[in-house]
Order: structure tokens, then sequence, then C-alpha cells
């Protein structure tokens, strides 16, 4: 029996297909908007560090709850 040494990350899917749609635009993020809030969707279902594919979006959301917290 084979196991791997990490799980399988549960967002990869969507990840990959937003790589396909940005390559298959010339990486015009706008044309790939459905895939994208996929994702989204998909990293918001699991907690934070569980996908790795989600990092940057848990960091962007991180950063715009530390600037809405500052005051001006």
């Amino acid at each position: 029996m084979f196991l791997s040494m990490s799980p399988k990350d549960p967002c990869q899917k969507q990840a990959c297909e937003l790589q396909k749609c940005l390559q298959a635009n010339n990486y015009l993020e706008a044309r790939c908007q459905a895939v994208l809030q996929e994702l989204r969707k998909c990293c918001a279902r699991f907690p934070k560090g569980r996908s790795a594919v989600c990092s940057g979006f848990e960091k962007e959301e991180e950063e715009s709850l530390r600037l809405k917290s500052t005051p001006e």
C-alpha cells in the first residue's frame, strides 16, 4: 500500500484550472474571474493553513484586515 507523505491539497484542482485559464488568456485575470471565484470558494471552505494554494488569499485577507484596523 502506498501512502503519500502529505495529504492532497483540497483546492489543487481549482488552482490548476485557474492556471490553465490564465495561460489560455495571456494572463489577463479579468477573463478568468469565474475560475478565480471557484478557487476562492474552495479556500473559504477550509481552515487557514489547510490548503497551500490558498495561502496567497489568506495573506491578502490578513493585509486587508490590518489596513482596515489602522486609524487614518
